[in-house]
């Protein structure tokens, strides 16, 4: 059983989040609050296995809260918050703060929009409940050896206006690869990565590690509209590498990352010898958008064995398939290994398809790929 404490000002929230929550087997709503000060009053006399928690209450912010909790008895926390450019910022500090994922819900129609999207709740807290946190702690991003989704497997980020879409292939957006044969050897090298639910957390570890000198690299990380900008200018703050949203026509260069925008898919496209990318709208792939399958074919197709194609910790199968394909071609494929991970869903998945080449730790992942680059 998994028992959660939901903590938000919105009365709303709070009546109809529990119903939603209560009605499926293997959840228990233990209490409701309006505020971490009545949480922690609740929570004394009976822990949770999950939090979900708003960002925005009175009295006491949910970041500040987040941090005391981490700090004290580290739970597992799904965040609600708005979908704006100011929740995105604060989003990313929860995340920081070690919040496993996050929820993002509007500003009006509340009601609606938590019946509509009742999957993803069930989802974001049942992958809560088994997430490692201490992938998530500092010292993983620190280790000498050895860790911001948005509800990272299918939350409204790149939700179309239907509650349950259907389930589709990279099919719907691009045909698979001719074969192995059709792709030659090109000077540049190129990195593909996707990752979900703890990636954020793993992906500022990889481009800490980074010189500026890395092959060219484009990453998925299921993340809703606006976040994903945000994402990229920290880590571009942090790292050598020069990293950014990406933009249709954006080279694929050394030294250089591009981040998929939220709500988009990329695909890589080879000009010559040269490799560029394209955003593009179009369905849910694998039930998200960006979607790491739709990635990973795109460099199976425009790359072949010129391509290193990494998948990081995550919930579900997102880029399983995608990432067989680039194996079938010649490309390297590398899978986080379950001990790193947060939630180790698709690598595990990946592995199962049969498209993975070696499993990594997370801290070993860093010198593979500069290796693919010729740079190690």
């Amino acid at each position: 059983m998994i028992r959660v404490m939901i903590i938000d000002d919105s009365a709303v929230m709070r009546s109809v989040l529990q119903d939603i929550l209560q009605k499926h087997r293997g959840i228990e709503v233990i209490g409701t609050a309006s505020d971490p000060i009545f949480a922690q009053q609740r929570m004394a006399h009976d822990w949770p296995d999950v939090i979900v928690l708003d960002v925005e209450m009175p009295r006491m912010d949910g970041i500040t809260f987040l941090r005391k909790i981490m700090a004290e008895r580290p739970t597992p926390t799904v965040i609600c918050s708005s979908l704006t450019e100011a929740g995105a910022e604060t989003t990313l500090q929860a995340l920081e703060a070690g919040a496993v994922s996050i929820i993002t819900k509007p500003t009006t129609k509340l009601t609606e929009f938590l019946r509509d999207y009742e999957d993803d709740f069930i989802a974001a807290i049942r992958e809560a409940s088994v997430a490692r946190l201490s992938n998530l702690r500092p010292h993983a991003r620190t280790s000498s050896t050895g860790a911001i989704s948005t509800r990272q497997e299918a939350p409204s980020s790149a939700r179309t206006t239907s509650p349950v879409p259907e389930r589709l292939s990279a099919d719907a957006v691009l045909a698979p690869a001719a074969g192995r044969s059709a792709m030659t050897r090109t000077t540049d090298q190129i990195v593909a990565i996707g990752t979900s639910t703890g990636g954020t957390q793993a992906l500022e570890f990889l481009f800490t590690h980074l010189p500026a000198t890395t092959p060219g690299i484009v990453v998925v990380q299921h993340m809703p509209p606006m976040y994903t900008k945000s994402f990229a200018n920290r880590l571009n703050q942090l790292s050598k590498v020069s990293i950014k949203e990406a933009e249709t026509g954006d080279r694929i260069l050394p030294g250089h990352a591009l981040i998929a925008p939220g709500g988009k898919h990329m695909m890589i496209r080879r000009n010559g010898a040269q490799y560029d990318v394209e955003v593009v709208d179009g369905p849910l792939v694998s039930r998200h958008r960006p979607s790491v399958d739709v990635l990973f074919r795109s460099a199976a197709k425009a790359a072949g064995a010129n391509a290193l194609g990494i998948i990081m910790t995550g919930m579900g199968d997102d880029g399983a398939r995608g990432l067989k394909e680039m194996f079938d071609v010649g490309a390297q494929t590398v899978a986080q290994d379950e001990a790193s991970c947060v939630v180790f869903g698709m690598p595990k998945e990946a592995i199962r398809h049969g498209g993975v080449q070696e499993t990594l730790a997370l801290s070993d992942i860093p010198a593979h790929l500069l290796k693919h680059g010729g740079k190690a």
